[in-house]
């Protein structure tokens, strides 16, 4: 996507601090907790509750720039005129703030208000609790260099030239802001104890991206605006001092890897709202990979007599297998009834956005080699653009529309990732069981568990990287041994991306998986709380209607059930 959204600049966390360790009502003697919250309500108006969420955005979106809009990999900045301020004074008086909100929420009971309205008040409660555990345990502006390359690699972000009106006075704003930047990372990240190694060696990979995208920038300035080629050469300069610093410094990084399972224990229930621990979940993962690879390996001996798949091998043949693939699914869900197909629900700007190609025109060599994922996709497209279009872009689609006052659309935090990753990957395999590869090459069903294989083997990492049982190297040793041909991942820019993801962004591939357990779980629950009434299409439906949220509050929400939701607070 271009335009506005090109423009902001991505900050994982902007909003940050240290303060008091709060376990809210999971401290020892929530009980009485409990009670003195109760006698402290002096609210019990859900127009309060909405106010102060619309104040406590409001308060996020503030101080080290101008937040705009929110994306699953963080909040954004947009229209940035000065170069944010992420010294540990600033971000203690930011964090400092939040008890105010927090004591806002306290005196509000809900307890009166019917499911959905409770549901709001828990988003607003785990919003909250993401917004703490982003500042007392991540702290990444103190202990991430990778935290200072994810600004300094959207500043090269921007319209394409020839930029229009005040576009070029902001890009070489942002350009120039580059070194106040990394002068503020090597201030800011000074205590080295605080930083783990691993995290050095992803930023210095991270890096090697953001250099690319710099480039880029610059050939593509040369024939338009040529005098802001010497700015994205200078902010190179800079960049390049920047991984020589890290890289000089990273034996001296000695902090530990992960957040330690107290603290990821806390996020599942505090923020992720899982009513589950770290244990077990260990055990759903383990599971699921078992099955997976049992299935996998069933698939394989089912199908060792059939032609093998033929990849596409030219970019030509690969849109065309995008468009064959999107069509098909489409048919499918119109025609099987899987869920209302409405008329905004439509593939019209998805090639653009995600999968038009493998390169920037048709003309463009087949490339030689292919990340992960590919390999697998270029054989049997549709499971990739069921995760891609029905999952994700469709998401978008339906937020674009959701003027809920409190749940509209993805949330901060990865509040929503275990619903928005969790179907979307759901939908790989379960539409497979509900006919769509029927017909097809029977081989199709073996990808959709090679892929599904690899989710849970980043599962795997995520879980025991988190709870320090396993370095950066352990992990992605695992990940090579483990995955199917997991020879195609070492080295690979897609593995190491992959695990940066889900070391820097607590949990994200663990999410993924269990998202897909909980979805799973909630269809046999109110399946068989319908009996005979129960309709794919309408509990589809429903899910779509109570929007990104946890799978916990859409359960409690769609059948009553309070045996979840009952472990969370």
């Amino acid at each position: 996507m271009r335009g506005t959204r090109s423009l902001v600049v991505v900050l994982a966390v902007v909003l940050a601090g240290f303060g008091l360790y709060r376990l809210l009502s999971n401290e020892p003697g929530n009980d009485q907790a409990e009670a003195d919250a109760t006698q402290a309500a002096t609210s019990t108006d859900y127009a309060d509750l909405v106010t102060l969420f619309d104040e406590f955005r409001s308060f996020q979106q503030g101080g080290s720039g101008n937040i705009q809009s929110y994306s699953q990999s963080g909040w954004f900045l947009s229209d940035l005129d000065t170069t944010p301020d992420f010294s540990a004074a600033a971000m203690a008086e930011k964090y400092g703030e939040l008890r105010t909100f927090q004591d806002g929420l306290e005196a509000i009971d809900p307890t009166g208000w019917p499911i959905p309205q409770q549901v709001d008040y828990q988003l607003v409660r785990a919003e909250m609790n993401g917004y703490e555990f982003q500042h007392r345990v991540l702290s990444p502006w103190s202990r991430d260099p990778g935290f200072y390359n994810d600004v300094i690699a959207t500043f090269a972000w921007g319209a394409e030239p020839p930029l229009q009106g005040n576009e070029v006075a902001a890009l070489q704003s942002r350009l120039g802001s580059v070194s106040d930047v990394v002068q503020q990372a090597k201030e800011n990240l000074e205590d080295f104890s605080l930083i783990a190694a691993d995290l050095a060696t992803l930023a210095v990979l991270s890096i090697g991206d953001t250099r690319s995208s710099y480039e880029s920038l610059a050939e593509g300035l040369r024939v338009h605006h040529p005098e802001l080629v010497a700015d994205v050469e200078s902010a190179l300069t800079v960049i390049d001092g920047y991984e020589d610093w890290i890289r000089s410094n990273e034996h001296r990084m000695t902090g530990t890897t992960g957040v330690g399972r107290e603290n990821y224990n806390w996020l599942l229930r505090n923020v992720y709202l899982f009513p589950y621990t770290w244990e077990e979940i260990r055990t759903i993962v383990e599971l699921e990979d078992n099955r997976v690879i049992t299935f996998q390996r069933l698939e394989e001996h089912r199908n060792r007599d059939v032609p093998p798949l033929v990849p596409v091998g030219s970019q030509i043949e690969y849109r065309e297998g995008i468009e064959e693939a999107v069509d098909h699914v489409m048919n499918f869900l119109r025609d099987e009834e899987i869920f209302t197909v409405h008329d905004f629900l439509v593939p019209d700007d998805y090639f653009d956005s995600r999968l038009y190609g493998k390169g920037y025109s048709l003309e463009d060599p087949w490339p030689e080699t292919h990340d992960y994922f590919f390999n697998f996709s270029h054989r049997e497209a549709v499971m990739e653009n069921t995760h891609e279009l029905v999952g994700h872009h469709f998401d978008m689609l339906r937020a674009e529309r959701d003027d809920h006052p409190i749940r509209g659309g993805e949330r901060p935090y990865k509040i929503s990732t275990a619903r928005d990753e969790g179907l979307a990957f759901a939908f790989e395999e379960l539409l497979m069981h509900a006919g769509y590869l029927d017909g097809r090459n029977p081989h199709g069903r073996e990808v959709t568990y090679e892929q599904a294989a690899f989710r849970t083997v980043r599962a795997l990492s995520d879980i025991y990287m988190h709870s320090g049982d396993w370095s950066l190297e352990e992990a992605t040793q695992f990940c090579i041994d483990n995955a199917p041909h997991g020879e195609l991942l070492e080295g690979s820019h897609h593995l190491w991306f992959e695990l940066d993801t889900t070391l820097r962004g607590v949990g994200h591939h663990m999410l993924m998986v269990l998202g897909k357990v909980q979805f799973m779980k909630l269809m046999r629950d109110r399946a068989n709380q319908l009996g005979d009434d129960f309709v794919l299409r309408e509990f589809l439906d429903e899910v779509y209607a109570a929007g990104q949220i946890p799978w916990s509050l859409i359960r409690w929400e769609m059948t009553g059930y309070e045996d979840e939701v009952s472990r969370l607070w």
